[in-house]
Order: C-alpha cells, then structure tokens, then sequence
C-alpha cells in the first residue's frame, strides 16, 4: 500500500531541492553545490551517460526501434534531451513541478516535451507507448512500494521489443555514510540530511535489489538482459544499471498476458 502523505512528502521535498538547487539535486556533487555546477559540464555527463547506453543496447540487441523513449524523474532534462539524439520523440516526467519548469526553460528548443507526473502510476500514457523507459537514480528515493508500482507501470507502457533502463543501488557499501544508511531510521536520516549536511530537503535512499526487480518485471513479459556495475566516486552505494528487455509478442508462451494492463495503484 503506497501512503498518500509519502507521496506528498516525496513531491514536496523534491520541489524545494528543484527551487533551491537543482542541477546538484540532479548529480550530488559536493564540489558542485551551491549552484557551483557548469551547464555545459553537467549536460555533458547525461550524453556521456546515454551514448553508453545506446552502445550497450546494440550490443545486447535491445531496443532496435528508436521512435519514441519516456526520461522518468527527468529533473531538469539531463538526460532527457541526450536521448533525443537518438529517439524521434521523447518525453521527461519528474514529480516535482520546480524541476519541470527548469525542464521546459533549458531545453525550449530540442523539441522534447516536460510534464509533472503527479501519480503513482503513469495513467496518462497508453500501453506501449514507448521504446524506451529509461530512469536514472530515481527509484530509491522513494519508497519501495512505490518504486515497484512505477517499474510495473515502466513494462506496461514499452512496447513488445522494447526496453527498459534503471540504474539503482543494489544495497549500501561498507562505509561510514553507508552504514548509517543501512541501519540508522530513515526519521533520522532527514534530520542528519537537513540539520548537518544543510541539504535544501532530504533526499530519501533506498536499495533496489536485483531480485525485486526481476520479481516485479516477470509477469508481464519483461525480463532482465544485463546488470553493469556502476562506478560512482564516492559514492556509499553498490550501483547497478539494469538492461531490462520487453519480449515481443511472437515470443511469449501462450499463457502469458500480451499486457499487465494498467496498474492504477491507489493512494491511501
């Protein structure tokens, strides 16, 4: 059951870290903080980060029709305006309106489209809407839940053939900052986030392990082609970015559904 006053908190902390700072809330750089990030630089890590993707997709196979991705929890456009290059149609989602707006005054002139996704769900897009659902760093700042609904909703909206992207930490690291995340009440975390770091709101972590993921995309068709580490300097997390491919329909064994169909999970 997905809590309606965790998901508010979740939008609400987002929207202020979008007001406050937002290309460091996007890539958590100490270095960078205080609005210290360049543009061009910190664009330049999403095509970077893309064009990786794209070459490990060939290489796996996955994803051969390029018509149109889904950038969910875009933030400012890092990411979403890097697979235009490589995709007709693209289109970033965030839960947080201050980052929408950062969105839309970046990135007028790429012909990418920006909308606030204020649900649990991604009800207004059809089924197989997509070729691509890429998401990055996202998924652990929420609960795990609600993470699971959004990869449920991720296999609903990629067309057969398709492919899924996530990049989440698989579990914490043995170091002091990743010990206190894995033990120390998640209560306490946004004090210590706020009170000692000075963090504009806290940033909420979770682990996505690999099992979860395989368990949540089984049912519909989904299974996951690759898991790549990912080396993030200082970072207290074990990375992982997973190659999740949608199997076309001329493949599924007959008792497997075409389509989960939507999964409009409620807030409570």
């Amino acid at each position: 059951m997905i809590s309606r006053n965790h998901f508010a908190e979740l939008s609400r902390d987002w929207t202020r870290l979008g007001l406050e700072d937002p290309l460091w809330a996007v890539c958590v750089d100490p270095a960078r903080r205080g609005g210290r990030w360049q543009l061009d630089d910190f664009l330049a890590t999403g095509r970077a980060e893309i064009t990786e993707v794209m070459l490990r997709l060939d290489q796996l196979g996955l994803c051969q029709s390029r018509m149109s991705a889904l950038d969910f929890g875009c933030g400012v456009g890092r990411l979403t305006t890097a697979l235009s290059v490589h995709f007709e149609s693209v289109i970033g989602v965030d839960i947080a309106p201050s980052m929408i707006e950062h969105a839309q005054r970046l990135h007028s002139a790429t012909g990418c489209a920006f909308k606030v996704n204020d649900r649990p769900d991604l009800s207004s897009f059809s089924d197989r809407s997509f070729d691509l659902v890429y998401s990055s760093l996202v998924l652990q700042h929420m609960p795990p839940a609600l993470a699971d609904s959004y990869i449920r909703e991720f296999v609903r909206v990629v067309r057969p053939g398709g492919a899924i992207v996530l990049v989440v930490p698989e579990t914490h690291r043995r170091t002091a900052r990743g010990l206190v995340y894995a033990h120390v009440s998640r209560r306490l975390i946004r004090w210590i986030q706020v009170a000692l770091f000075r963090y504009p709101a806290p940033m909420r972590m979770e682990a996505v392990p690999t099992s979860r993921i395989a368990n949540v995309t089984g049912g519909g068709g989904a299974h996951i082609v690759a898991s790549d580490p990912q080396l993030i300097p200082g970072c207290h997390w074990r990375m992982l970015r997973h190659y999740v491919g949608v199997t076309p329909l001329d493949r599924r064994s007959p008792g497997l559904a075409a389509s989960p169909g939507v999964n409009s999970t409620e807030l409570r």
